[in-house]
């Protein structure tokens, strides 16, 4: 059996990383650059990136000579992948097989899409026949409704599409998806926990793993995503606030009966 990842996510916009809160707040709190070469340090098993900008403006806003010229998120990437020493998944701003191609050239080993895969689901099918259905990611963004039900918008969160997770976690399979990132907008950065009803109903809607986002607050809540069906966990803000979140983290998997890499 294939051992369950720890995954940092990391919000990128307009060149600078920053934290979330519902995908409607965001904090800047460091750089892209220096971020990875401090995850190559730790024990953790893939990068996700996402780019969230809302425009084509990008400004790291540094002095350091090393990282100040990037002005957009093709040269932010390449240089995220000279220094980043484990598997790596960007996402934002994918349109188009000519746009992944473009990222799998930089360096990353998996491309993610979201709105554009709901608008144009032949990407699915087209990507995932040049590229390979294992380099494929559709990334699911969830909203979880009063009543209970729950329906996936995109967008960054702001345009409802009528889908539920499950259908569409199930059709986006069916195209050739070789993966499903979940983010639950009404938990992301909340800290409460994950939405284990959505990891459940996902994960007997579909037969590809699943990598499960939003509400960490706690390291014993990556073992309840374990156990709800993903076959990764992946958060964003624990690892900025917490110290030696690889190791907690990973210890508390174990420590829940969860098969993890150590090191």
């Amino acid at each position: 059996m294939l051992k369950k990842r720890l995954i940092p996510v990391l919000l990128l916009q307009n060149g600078l990383l920053v934290r979330s809160e519902t995908f409607s707040i965001h904090q800047i709190i460091g750089n892209p650059i220096h971020e990875v070469e401090r995850f190559n340090q730790w024990n953790v098993d893939e990068l996700i990136y996402l780019d969230i900008t809302k425009d084509d403006n990008y400004d790291l806003r540094r002095a350091d000579t090393k990282v100040k010229e990037l002005k957009n998120p093709l040269d932010i990437l390449e240089e995220v992948s000279k220094n980043c020493f484990m598997p790596l998944t960007w996402g934002g701003k994918i349109k188009n097989l000519e746009d992944m191609r473009q990222r799998f050239l930089r360096g990353a080993d998996k491309v993610t899409i979201n709105s554009e895969a709901v608008r144009n689901p032949r990407l699915i099918v087209e990507s995932a026949r040049t590229f390979g259905s294992q380099a494929i990611v559709v990334s699911i963004d969830v909203l979880r409704k009063d009543d209970g039900t729950n329906e996936v918008y995109i967008d960054g969160g702001k345009t409802p599409t009528g889908l539920t997770s499950e259908h569409w976690a199930k059709q986006a399979e069916s195209y050739g998806a070789g993966e499903i990132l979940i983010q639950s907008i009404d938990r992301d950065g909340v800290g409460c926990g994950y939405d284990l009803e959505l990891i459940r109903s996902i994960a007997a809607a579909v037969k590809i793993p699943i990598i499960a986002c939003s509400g960490v607050g706690d390291y014993r809540h990556y073992a309840q995503g374990i156990e709800a069906g993903a076959s990764a966990v992946a958060a964003a803000n624990i690892w900025h606030f917490k110290e030696l979140s690889d190791r907690n983290g990973k210890r508390a998997m174990v420590k829940a009966g969860i098969d993890v890499r150590v090191v």
